[in-house]
């Protein structure tokens, strides 16, 4: 008898080869987010007017994702996935080139003004998760997922050690930084022809138009992952964008923000190996809730203290549940609508999240610096912000697991 060998699907195949072209942006495009993390607020401190503004660029980055989200979302629906990730470069590209201008300038509103065209890269950047799941299999996906937000590991060593070498490396403190983010961007025009998705199709006269964006959001199924997503990226935000003000602000390094930073970013990614596996395995449910919980660990660490060894427990445990929180979160919402209603959910989705975010980093800002008048007493502000956001995605995760089951 001849054996048969299974043969692997071609779907799937095809989408594993569109993940490594995802990882590798993530990993080398990726890196320009921890580098503008660390030291936009940083960079904002010595140019703004008022140090409760120090953070203000970094809240622009997300209001500028926020802004273009639904856009980009439309956009790529049209004209496909590379076209979206064409323009997010492009942005990233942009805001790179202005914020160098304003720092020779020393003008903080040209700065600002280069953090929200930066911002455009950061919600293309968003969909890279969803790219992945385009072409691949019901079973394939959340394992798709997490392979390409893994590739913010290599971002995570990548940023901070070109912080390292570019913050001073030229006359104009972070200006070295800023053209080096320049050319990641370039590299993505090289690397996007590589996806293998096709420009969608035109919609058919009659083929199924889905739900209207009312009718997906009063989906308690989606409901719940939209705020679970929006919950866990914005308490990570709320929490990281402090922290190098914090670090410094306690008699510590720039050098020391930047380890931190790194170990939060390799914390938030390195999970990503086996959280596809675990959703598979326990529920993503459960793993949205076990993110939750770590997030409330990350506050409690933070409030022992401000020693570096009481950063880096915080900014670790910080990385990992924001992982399970917002994989888990993304996961379900993608299984949670239709093929045809990608581009509106998509987009309306990371629309509500990156505006809980940039609320977010807007208040990072007024809790570090405005807040008690001390270093200490604005770090504490900032992680005691976390209770009544992770409250409210407790009761929504509950509220959904004792609801009767669907028909």
């Amino acid at each position: 008898m001849t054996e048969i060998i299974a043969q692997p699907d071609p779907d799937d195949a095809r989408a594993r080869r569109n993940v490594v072209v995802l990882v590798a942006a993530q990993a080398l495009l990726g890196s320009q987010m921890p580098m503008i993390f660390i030291i936009g607020g940083l960079a904002g401190q010595s140019l703004a007017p008022n140090p409760c503004l120090a953070t203000l660029p970094i809240s622009l980055i997300v209001l500028g994702s926020m802004l273009t989200a639904t856009p980009l979302s439309a956009l790529m629906q049209r004209f496909g996935r590379r076209a979206g990730f064409f323009v997010g470069a492009g942005g990233g590209m942009t805001g790179a080139i202005i914020g160098a201008l304003g720092l020779i300038e020393a003008s903080f509103p040209l700065f600002l003004l280069g953090s929200v065209f930066t911002g455009i890269y950061m919600s293309a950047q968003g969909f890279y998760r969803f790219a992945a799941t385009d072409a691949a299999s019901a079973a394939f996906r959340p394992k798709a997922i997490s392979y390409v937000m893994a590739g913010g590991l290599f971002s995570a060593v990548i940023g901070p050690q070109l912080v390292k070498l570019t913050t001073q490396a030229m006359v104009v403190p972070f200006l070295g930084t800023y053209l080096t983010v320049i050319g990641l961007n370039l590299f993505g025009l090289i690397l996007f022809p590589f996806l293998d998705l096709p420009r969608p199709a035109p919609p058919a006269h009659d083929a199924p138009r889905g739900r209207s964006r009312i009718e997906l959001l009063t989906t308690p199924r989606i409901a719940v992952a939209v705020i679970c997503a929006t919950v866990s990226y914005a308490l990570m935000n709320l929490v990281m964008t402090s922290t190098p003000l914090a670090v410094v602000g306690c008699g510590f390094h720039t050098g020391d923000a930047a380890n931190v930073v790194t170990a939060h970013v390799l914390a938030m990614y390195v999970p990503s190996f086996f959280t596809g596996f675990l959703i598979a395995r326990f529920g993503v449910e459960k793993i949205i809730g076990a993110g939750l919980v770590i997030l409330a660990a990350a506050g409690s660490v933070a409030l022992m203290g401000v020693d570096i060894t009481n950063f880096f427990g915080a900014l670790v445990l910080l990385g990992i549940g924001w992982n399970f929180g917002f994989i888990g979160a993304t996961s379900m919402l993608a299984g949670a609508h239709a093929p045809e209603e990608h581009g509106r959910m998509q987009g309306l989705n990371d629309l509500i999240v990156f505006g809980g975010v940039t609320m977010a980093s807007l208040a990072s800002g007024g809790l570090m610096n405005c807040s008690g008048g001390t270093p200490q007493a604005g770090w504490h502000a900032v992680n005691m912000m976390m209770a009544p956001l992770l409250v409210l995605a407790g009761a929504a995760l509950i509220w959904l697991a004792f609801r009767p089951a669907e028909e």
